[in-house]
């Protein structure tokens, strides 16, 4: 289930991709960003050779909190509507449950981004245009990424955690944004949400990883893109956060997609794709 997940977005992706050919790019795999259990935490880096714009994009390789590990070399062309428009993107990969918390996925990510603004001349990037996607679970934590980070602490040990995480546009597709209301104690929660080991938390846990209850007004510009029939994350939570986003004064667009489920095909994804590479041209444009 948590592989069907993860990869129904990116083969839908890569068919909308591979239409058509694009500029080379250079891959830098398995990045090391950080340490954790005696393992390292990577990322695998795609840098266009000719007109890069300087900005940053980063995938959260996630789904159902679980992420996989795929050749560089067979994950480019998924990229190529961001690397064709000069972006550097930046596959990174969390610790992933049963193992990982979503507490922890959520810090290991937090701490990507503080490393890759930190080596942000090494990989010729601008550290204030940093941008982040991904789909269901990858998602949900592009949008604790946009709503929940900070500038960083001064008084850790590790230099790292000195930097802010914080980022400057945000694309979420068919994300959970309330955690809460699929805990294993919320009185609603849908069935299928028992194949999730990460989902065995409580709804008090839940509050710390849930985007919707950190909207303020300092978010990240965030396009949210949710199919309507969607029966594993309902389109409601992108609904509620759309709605908190526009109390809140936060730059955010919701596109709904009447016939989709849980991933696009055909013309939504051509669409959802166009809206997403739109979105990073205009929110980290210099």
């Amino acid at each position: 289930m948590r592989t069907s997940l993860q990869f129904i977005f990116l083969l839908v992706y890569a068919s909308v991709a591979a239409c058509c050919q694009g500029q080379e790019v250079t891959i830098s795999p398995d990045v090391v960003y950080g340490h954790k259990s005696g393992l390292a935490m990577t990322c695998d880096v795609f840098t266009p050779e000719q007109d890069a714009n300087g900005a940053a994009v980063l995938f959260m390789v996630s789904g159902g909190w679980f992420s996989n590990w795929s050749p560089p070399e067979q994950t480019q062309h998924m990229f190529k509507p961001l690397t064709d428009k000069g972006f550097t993107v930046f596959a990174v990969r969390h610790g992933s449950s049963p193992k990982f918390s979503i507490a922890e996925a959520v810090d290991d990510v937090r701490r990507s981004v503080r490393f890759i603004r930190g080596n942000a001349d090494r990989f010729e990037v601008d550290p204030d245009r940093i941008g982040v996607f991904g789909m269901s679970a990858g998602g949900h934590l592009s949008l604790m990424l946009g709503t929940a980070s900070d500038e960083g602490n001064a008084e850790s040990k590790d230099p790292v955690e000195h930097i802010s995480d914080r980022v400057n546009a945000v694309v979420a597709y068919v994300a959970p944004t309330d955690l809460r209301v699929m805990a294993k104690d919320a009185p609603d929660r849908l069935p299928a949400y028992d194949r999730f080991p990460a989902l065995e938390i409580d709804a008090k846990s839940a509050t710390a990883d849930s985007p919707i209850i950190f909207v303020t007004a300092d978010d990240a510009p965030t396009l949210l893109l949710a199919g309507a029939k969607d029966d594993l994350v309902p389109i409601s939570y992108s609904r509620n956060i759309e709605a908190a986003f526009e109390k809140a004064g936060v730059t955010s667009e919701l596109i709904e997609f009447e016939n989709a489920g849980h991933g696009f095909g055909g013309e939504d994804a051509k669409k959802a794709t166009e809206a997403m590479v739109n979105w990073f041209v205009t929110h980290l444009d210099k």
